[in-house]
């Protein structure tokens, strides 16, 4: 058997192995962090202070924009490859700007600044966001097709 034969097989024993043990483990991790989370949603809720100075805002808000710009780009560029990872891209990014809603209208001072985040939230964020939800449910027009050039 050649090499690449060898990974082949080796792959195809992986993929096997972990398709029948992943969704006890999975289902396990997701409701043992899941629970896990409660108790430390209460600390949090009981011990952070009203207000935080971050020393890296301005890096924080860019590096979320950033992400939002790569999902946004990168789904577009898998949609005109007729790629079906764009359905793994187009969740992504949903999240990315539900919570960018999400964090621009807890954070914002009162008063003009909570009022520019509502109104972004409103107008572009999460329209974006239920258009991205949507693609990544699945575009009628490219189930079924491959990426790639045409035969």
């Amino acid at each position: 058997m050649t090499p690449a034969g060898v990974g082949r097989r080796l792959l195809d024993v992986t993929s096997t192995t972990l398709t029948r043990t992943d969704g006890r483990w999975a289902r396990t991790l997701f409701l043992v962090c899941g629970i896990a989370l409660v108790p430390w949603m209460v600390f949090l809720a009981t011990q952070l202070p009203e207000t935080a100075q971050a020393r890296h805002w301005a890096a924080a808000w860019i590096g979320l924009d950033t992400l939002e710009a790569i999902g946004l780009i990168t789904t577009a560029v898998l949609v005109h490859r007729r790629h079906p990872a764009y359905r793994q891209t187009a969740a992504a990014t949903a999240t990315l700007l539900f919570v960018d809603a999400w964090l621009d209208m807890t954070t914002a001072a009162p008063g003009r600044e909570l009022t520019t985040a509502i109104v972004l939230a409103v107008a572009i964020e999460l329209p974006l966001a239920a258009v991205c939800a949507w693609v990544a449910a699945g575009l009628p027009q490219l189930q079924g097709r491959r990426s790639g050039p045409s035969r």
